[in-house]
């Protein structure tokens, strides 16, 4: 679906290139900070022209209070804005009210939307475009049916069979629904074949900006060592389309796709990429994932599933950190990162990148939040909680710590060891040669009676070894 066609559903959204915007935000405790719904703006393509904040608890018509919507509607006439980027979720009834009362022509543009239009410039793939497309419409079906409710001149109120125009966009939500589970039921196969070719997983989450797709780029085999460019395994290339069955078997993938470095932008990496990366002598996969960010409705986050399924499915799951954020805020954004995840089949490493920047005393602080966020997830039950690592320092930027967290990656990935002792023949030569290509054989030795194997790696596949060396 294009960009014009996914926003006949509200006529009034915006594509942000080139417009000016207001950015208001409300907050119970503090005084807002704005740092982040700027830079969100920012990369989405709006010129932030002024802000509104406001100490208070919600307003149920506005979001904001009554007085400081009213200095909002005067500010965006005053700077002749184009939206108002509110940093948070406005309800439907909410997002009608304050179009209401701005000046006409100025869009109402909550968090959760920006976020999403910030996806569609990041998309690259028909699974990221199927991904957007089921968020964007259900976030906007509730909208549009308060439009129709509220709008007098149309003499319409919702019947239980619905509006034309609903009916459409919840026949577009289901086709989109469609296309997602034959992609998604395409990655299982994938992940098994990969897993059976002797390849463990490793999904690299986080929040938005936290540097993780440098750190795969450094974590990779097919890098210079700098983490600056390289060639990687896009899963959405063929989103299963027309692959090679044997894909993912004696090391061979054939979704290989040229990936360009990435700079602190928020959603640069839209599409889960994966890289081929050893980890102390073991052969994995590692994805890199769709940044995290607040705020998001539940409809939203399950839109975006194949970065939650990478993290679940994953044999270990890295839960990246800026190490260079406030104790607060890397408190937030982990907290963020654990709930959106929820449970992992495997363990999870909490992985404090850019860690460079800090001295001592400073990198202690960071783990301190960590431990805390830590603590917290254990007391309040999270599922996740019990599959969590103690945390490892590293910088993608210079490549400090990162030998350490391919020890640790190592270490917490299943494994399996067993000795077997065969005779010398085609049959054994054969089973060595295919152990050989899953990259599980820790050492042979030749007798004058056969050979002894000693096998380490994925369970299941040094379990099928042994059979076949058994069958020698």
């Amino acid at each position: 679906m294009s960009r014009d066609e996914t926003h006949r559903v509200n006529d009034e959204t915006p594509t942000g290139e080139g417009l000016r915007a207001i950015v208001a935000a409300r907050d119970v405790d503090t005084t807002p900070d704005t740092a982040e719904i700027r830079g969100l703006a920012a990369a989405t393509g709006y010129t932030v022209v002024g802000e509104i904040t406001q100490r208070r608890r919600e307003d149920p018509t506005y979001g904001l209070g009554r007085g400081k919507a009213e200095d909002l509607m005067r500010l965006a006439a005053e700077r002749d804005a184009d939206a108002v980027i509110y940093d948070g979720e406005l309800s439907p009834g909410q997002t009608y009210s304050l179009g209401e009362l701005l000046p006409a022509g100025t869009a109402v543009v909550d968090r959760p939307r920006l976020v999403m239009e910030r996806f569609t410039d990041a998309a690259d793939s028909r699974a990221a475009d199927l991904q957007l497309e089921l968020a964007r419409l259900r976030y906007e079906l509730p909208r549009l049916r308060e439009a129709i409710a509220r709008d007098d001149a149309e003499e319409i109120r919702l019947r239980p069979e619905g509006d034309r125009r609903v009916l459409d966009v919840e026949r577009r939500i289901e086709s989109a629904k469609r296309a997602l589970d034959g992609i998604t039921d395409d990655r299982a196969e994938r992940r098994t074949r990969r897993r059976e070719a002797g390849f463990d997983l490793v999904a690299v989450v986080g929040y938005t900006n936290a540097g993780k797709s440098r750190l795969c780029r450094r974590l990779a085999d097919d890098v210079d060592g700098s983490g600056e460019s390289s060639v990687a395994e896009s899963d959405e290339c063929n989103d299963g389309e027309n692959g090679d069955p044997n894909d993912g078997e004696n090391g061979n993938h054939d979704d290989l796709d040229t990936v360009l470095a990435t700079g602190d932008r928020p959603f640069e990496t839209l599409s889960t990429t994966t890289h081929e990366a050893t980890m102390d002598g073991r052969r994995t996969l590692v994805t890199d994932t769709v940044g995290f960010v607040d705020d998001l409705p539940h409809d939203a986050i399950r839109s975006f599933r194949t970065t939650v399924e990478a993290a679940r499915e994953a044999d270990c799951v890295l839960l990246v950190v800026d190490a260079n954020d406030e104790p607060g805020t890397i408190r937030r954004k982990l907290r963020t990162s654990l709930s959106t995840v929820e449970e992992t089949a495997g363990p999870v490493v909490p992985v404090l990148n850019k860690t460079d920047r800090l001295d001592a005393a400073e990198l202690g602080t960071v783990v301190e939040s960590v431990e805390t966020v830590v603590d917290g997830a254990r007391r309040d039950g999270l599922p996740v909680s019990g599959s969590l690592r103690p945390p490892v320092p590293t910088s993608a930027h210079d490549g400090r710590g990162v030998g350490d967290l391919r020890a640790t990656v190592a270490d917490a990935l299943p494994t399996a060891t067993e000795t077997v002792n065969a005779p010398n023949g085609s049959h054994t030569e054969s089973a060595l040669s295919w152990a050989y290509d899953r990259g599980i054989v820790d050492g042979t030795t030749y007798t004058a009676d056969g050979v002894r194997v000693v096998l380490a790696g994925r369970p299941a596949v040094v379990a099928e070894a042994t059979r076949r060396f058994e069958r020698s």
